[in-house]
């Protein structure tokens, strides 16, 4: 007898430090959306394809990134969870299974994202694979005027590297803001969408402004105009986590 498709929705956690990314690509790299197929198609014994909520960058990590996947199995949850995390490596947790309805999608369902920017005034031997580092002071006041500066429906095309499947450059930004946690400085910025490394473009372009380098006109101009710095380069990659993704009640 042929068992129906059902709808499974996951919540993951990773440090994205040894991974090219979250989405599965040609070749040899490993993924996080890769890694995660493997072990499900090893358990169930069928092709798993998976949609993740964020394709984050190399290097990015997830405090809660969300996927979703058919299949056709009727194992357990809890079971497959378990099986799962123990094929995976332990840079990767999937936190909760749970079914959903056939129409739920993890990317396209979503209504908006939440990431965060953990930055560091000095490197750091512990706390430097999971932050940026600004090398110096940033003026605190200042990055969160720039941070001020973003929410509202706009045009991110300066601080992004276009894809080739990118659907327009126009984001809807509902907060932003700075806020001091311990000894890093902690960038959360809400949005319906985020363009390939915005976020590591905006919190570069405010720890250059924090530091100096450039002036709050020149990072304003920049959100105005659609056209990046020439010098301006994406913060690093260890310093961003995907934080939070929130569907419709």
């Amino acid at each position: 007898m042929t068992v129906p498709a059902r709808t499974i929705r996951m919540e993951i956690e990773y440090d994205g430090t040894d991974f090219s990314g979250w989405q599965r690509q040609s070749g040899a790299l490993p993924t996080v959306q890769g890694a995660i197929e493997a072990a499900l198609g090893r358990i169930m014994q069928e092709n798993v394809s998976i949609d993740g909520a964020g394709r984050t960058d190399k290097g990015v990590h997830a405090r809660g990134q969300v996927a979703s996947f058919a299949t056709a199995s009727a194992m357990e949850l809890g079971r497959l969870m378990h099986s799962a995390n123990s094929l995976l490596p332990p840079t990767i947790r999937i936190t909760a299974m749970r079914p959903v309805p056939d129409s739920f999608h993890a990317r396209f369902s979503a209504t908006s994202r939440e990431y965060r920017y953990f930055l560091l005034e000095h490197p750091s031997a512990i706390d430097s694979r999971f932050a940026g580092c600004s090398r110096g002071r940033p003026d605190f006041a200042a990055m969160n005027r720039l941070a001020a500066m973003l929410p509202g429906t706009r045009d991110f095309a300066a601080f992004s590297k276009e894809g080739p499947d990118q659907q327009g450059t126009i984001c809807t930004v509902t907060s932003a803001r700075w806020y001091r946690s311990g000894r890093f400085y902690v960038f959360r910025i809400e949005a319906n969408r985020f363009l390939r490394s915005m976020v590591r473009f905006l919190v570069a372009g405010m720890i250059e402004t924090g530091m100096g380098r450039i002036d709050e006109a020149e990072f304003a101009k920049m959100l105005e105009s659609t056209r990046r710095l020439p010098n301006l380069k994406p913060a690093d990659a260890a310093g961003l986590f995907l934080w939070k993704v929130r569907y419709r009640a």
